[in-house]
């Protein structure tokens, strides 16, 4: 038996970039940090790591995730690893490993978000409402179709261009 499942809370390092490939399947792509946090055993100092992921989404998943996410919001997904290579231009061979999201779970409501300002993120336990499950409604054979097709359009990220 094989299992591939992963499953991330972060948040948004990017606002989501949102594309159609030319058979008219929506494609949703952005950058998710997640943080862990640690004891050092031998000086007994905290520790901080941050993990970088890229997320992908297709169909609905992605319309959605356009509509209401934005740089900074905390998110749930829940997906699969998927591994992509193709050639550049110069013919030297690249990677690029992605979460291919199948349900993604918003976090709390912010107030008013501004990118000239920290936002900061509270709840008031008396405040909380339920936050919706959002599934992916595309066939395996479609997300691979899709998927291809997407493949065709990617280009290599560059660190540096990520703004932090």
């Amino acid at each position: 038996m094989n299992l591939n499942k992963v499953f991330l809370i972060g948040r948004l390092t990017q606002d989501p970039d949102v594309k159609t490939t030319p058979s008219g399947q929506i494609v949703c792509t952005f950058g998710l940090a997640t943080n862990r946090i640690w004891t050092d055993k031998q000086t007994g100092q905290k520790m901080e790591k941050t993990d970088f992921h890229n997320i992908v989404l297709w169909g609905k998943l992605a319309e959605t995730a356009s509509q209401y996410l934005m740089k900074g919001n905390l998110l749930l997904v829940e997906g699969r690893l998927q591994t992509r290579n193709w050639e550049d231009a110069n013919g030297i061979k690249k990677y690029k490993t992605e979460i291919v999201a199948e349900n993604i779970q918003l976090g709390p409501k912010q107030g008013n978000y501004s990118n000239n300002q920290e936002t900061k993120f509270t709840q008031k336990t008396e405040e909380v409402e339920e936050i919706p499950i959002i599934e992916d409604e595309f066939s395996e054979p479609q997300k691979k179709e899709a998927n291809n097709e997407f493949e065709k359009d990617e280009e290599e990220i560059d660190i540096k261009d990520i703004p932090f």
